[in-house]
């Protein structure tokens, strides 16, 4: 039963992959065995890493080995409740897309849900089907995932990377860029919402020890922001002591 259900889900959609083409990593948390089973059992369908949990404590030790791209996530939890674990979770990974699983329907729980930083809300009982395309939506819409068959391209909100054709977008608009700008921007897509240091990208786009020469990476930054950002909103942005960070803008 489980099999055919997987089937129809997966039935002439594309396999969705991580901006580099890794699978997506995706944490289960509930504390109902079966329904973990069953649910990790269609992501995994999906090509995805997937891990299950069926308590607060356990959802973060596993958030912490896997850092997932995605959380599926009950509220309703042994040891705690899903808006616990959700504050819990954003510690160890703050761009996580999360989607509430609950059996109340209630207008002010899902207020709750999508107040304590949930992305959506799905109410028990739910189909499969249902909670892969809002997964698979969710993680699209945060620039956190690619279709295979959209072959060497990087999304990340409105900017766009044809890695063949060396072409870079945004909105639409064509950005010319120098080829070392190409590969810090290639890098930047590669790896969406994550922090990266000065030193992760002088050793990957520079192949430099770091030492010295953080005004570079400082100065390519700077010449990137002035063409990516230039009269719009801005996806590159600086952590103060951390390094930097690119991000689809949200409205």
């Amino acid at each position: 039963m489980l099999e055919d259900v997987m089937n129809a889900t997966r039935t002439g959609r594309p396999a969705l992959t991580r901006p580099d083409g890794t699978p997506l990593r995706v944490l289960v948390v509930d504390d109902d065995p079966d329904l973990a089973e069953v649910l990790t059992g269609a992501l995994r369908y999906e090509g995805w890493e997937v891990r299950a949990a069926g308590d607060g404590a356990a959802a973060l030790t596993a958030a912490r080995e896997l850092l997932p791209d995605a959380v599926v996530l009950d509220v309703m939890l042994p040891d705690t409740d899903g808006f616990a674990v959700l504050r819990r979770l954003y510690t160890v990974q703050p761009h996580v897309c999360v989607l509430f699983l609950t059996a109340r329907d209630a207008v002010e729980d899902r207020i709750a849900g999508i107040t304590a930083g949930g992305d959506d809300y799905v109410t028990k009982p739910f189909s499969l089907e249902e909670v892969v395309a809002r997964l698979r939506g969710l993680l699209r819409r945060a620039g956190m995932a690619r279709m295979q068959e959209e072959g060497p391209r990087l999304v990340v909100g409105d900017l766009v990377m044809d890695e063949d054709a060396r072409e870079v977008t945004r909105a639409g608009e064509l950005i010319d860029l120098s080829p070392t700008e190409f590969e810090l921007l290639r890098f930047l897509m590669r790896n969406p919402r994550r922090v990266l240091s000065k030193a992760q990208i002088l050793d990957r786009v520079w192949s430099y020890d770091f030492g010295g020469r953080a005004h570079v990476v400082e100065l390519y930054i700077s010449y990137l922001r002035k063409k990516v950002d230039a009269g719009r909103d801005p996806m590159i942005h600086t952590v103060r002591g951390a390094g930097y960070v690119l991000k689809p803008v949200t409205r």
